[in-house]
């Protein structure tokens, strides 16, 4: 293995060029914007669009084996790749990642709890919908819609006509609110030899639906700690998934969890792993879809590691000066409100 292919170009496939040449790989970027974070750190850069299939058989010429850095790469450029090279994730597990309701509908046929939830393609919709699942909820979009974008919460009726209208007639889908008690996280990591290993859970906290700071260890007992491992572990047996994937949990007050989402890729909440384990999240995605015996995912020590959005990285000066701080940032242009410029963990 010499070069593996990334479809993406922002910071995920930053890191993950750079975890790839650690292992002496190199990383081939294929995604349609100039000069992207990721193509800065890697050895070959394609920009081109996601559908032409002139570039990106040239693109899988030239690669031994494919995978994305988010998970709204299409499914269809994922399916074509594949007649040509190994892609992980596949097309499949994209797909059901990509849409909630195919999401919601596949953890839910694996046992696995979720809040209420319903398809909402009318005004009728979303009002029978409320009805049965209120009188609290929130309205998002089926497709795309990230860090809190995309969605509207409902409070009763009176809330209907506004959230409806927000979706601008997308296709969505209305979920009932979880009354948590926190949001924890779990990177699990499966091989092509079907061998899987989890990270330890994290404790996230978000603020206008973007991730700020997880936290590890989770505050959470032995038993939801086994639990949220179980619960990781059938997801990627489930899909057959090759990767390192990120599955979000809600820990509610009676001691079940429920899933929130699951992102098939590397993930913001494991960032820690960088400085918290000898072998992260993003090599462990390298060895995965390379073949590679996946690495021992053990913590070594306690991280909080918290993201820098917008004019968060006016303090830079001062993290760069703080003992024990270590700043990772992503190459990004203007600090825009909500966009995320960099993170900073903290061991200890």
């Amino acid at each position: 293995m010499t070069t593996i292919g990334i479809l993406g170009g922002g910071q995920l496939g930053r890191m993950l060029a750079m975890a790839a040449a650690r292992l002496g790989i190199d990383a081939h970027i294929y995604c349609p914007d100039e000069n992207s974070p990721a193509a800065r750190v890697s050895a070959a850069v394609t920009v081109a669009r996601y559908d032409d299939q002139e570039a990106l058989t040239r693109f899988a010429d030239s690669v031994d084996a494919i995978t994305t850095e988010f998970e709204n790469v299409p499914a269809d450029t994922a399916r074509f790749l594949t007649t040509h090279r190994p892609v992980h994730p596949s097309a499949d597990a994209l797909e059901i990642a990509q849409d909630r309701v195919l999401e919601k509908t596949f953890l839910n046929d694996t046992g696995i709890g979720t809040a209420p939830w319903r398809n909402v393609d009318t005004l009728d919709d979303l009002a029978a919908s409320l009805d049965e699942i209120g009188p609290h909820g929130i309205l998002k979009t089926r497709r795309l819609g990230y860090d809190g974008k995309g969605q509207a919460r409902l409070d009763g009726p009176d809330d209907i006509a506004e959230a409806f209208e927000t979706m601008n007639g997308a296709p969505s889908i209305l979920e009932g609110l979880a009354m948590f008690e926190r949001e924890i996280s779990v990177i699990a990591a499966r091989g092509t030899d079907g061998t899987v290993h989890c990270y330890d859970p994290g404790e996230n906290r978000h603020s206008d639906g973007i991730l700020r700071e997880t936290t590890v260890p989770a505050d959470i007992d032995g038993a939801t700690y086994e639990e949220a491992l179980a619960i990781a572990g059938r997801i990627v047996e489930a899909l057959d998934y090759v990767g390192v994937i990120g599955v979000e949990m809600f820990a509610m007050p009676d001691g079940t969890l429920l899933v929130n989402e699951i992102a098939p890729r590397v993930h913001n909440t494991g960032h820690w792993t960088i400085e918290g384990c000898a072998i992260n999240q993003f090599e462990q995605h390298v060895r995965a879809v390379c073949g590679l015996p996946l690495g021992d995912p053990a913590r070594h020590s306690d991280a909080v590691m918290q993201n820098l959005i917008g004019d968060d990285i006016d303090a830079l000066p001062a993290l760069l000066a703080e003992a024990g701080a270590a700043v990772h940032l992503y190459g990004k242009g203007d600090a825009r409100p909500g966009r995320k410029m960099g993170h900073v963990t903290r061991l200890g």
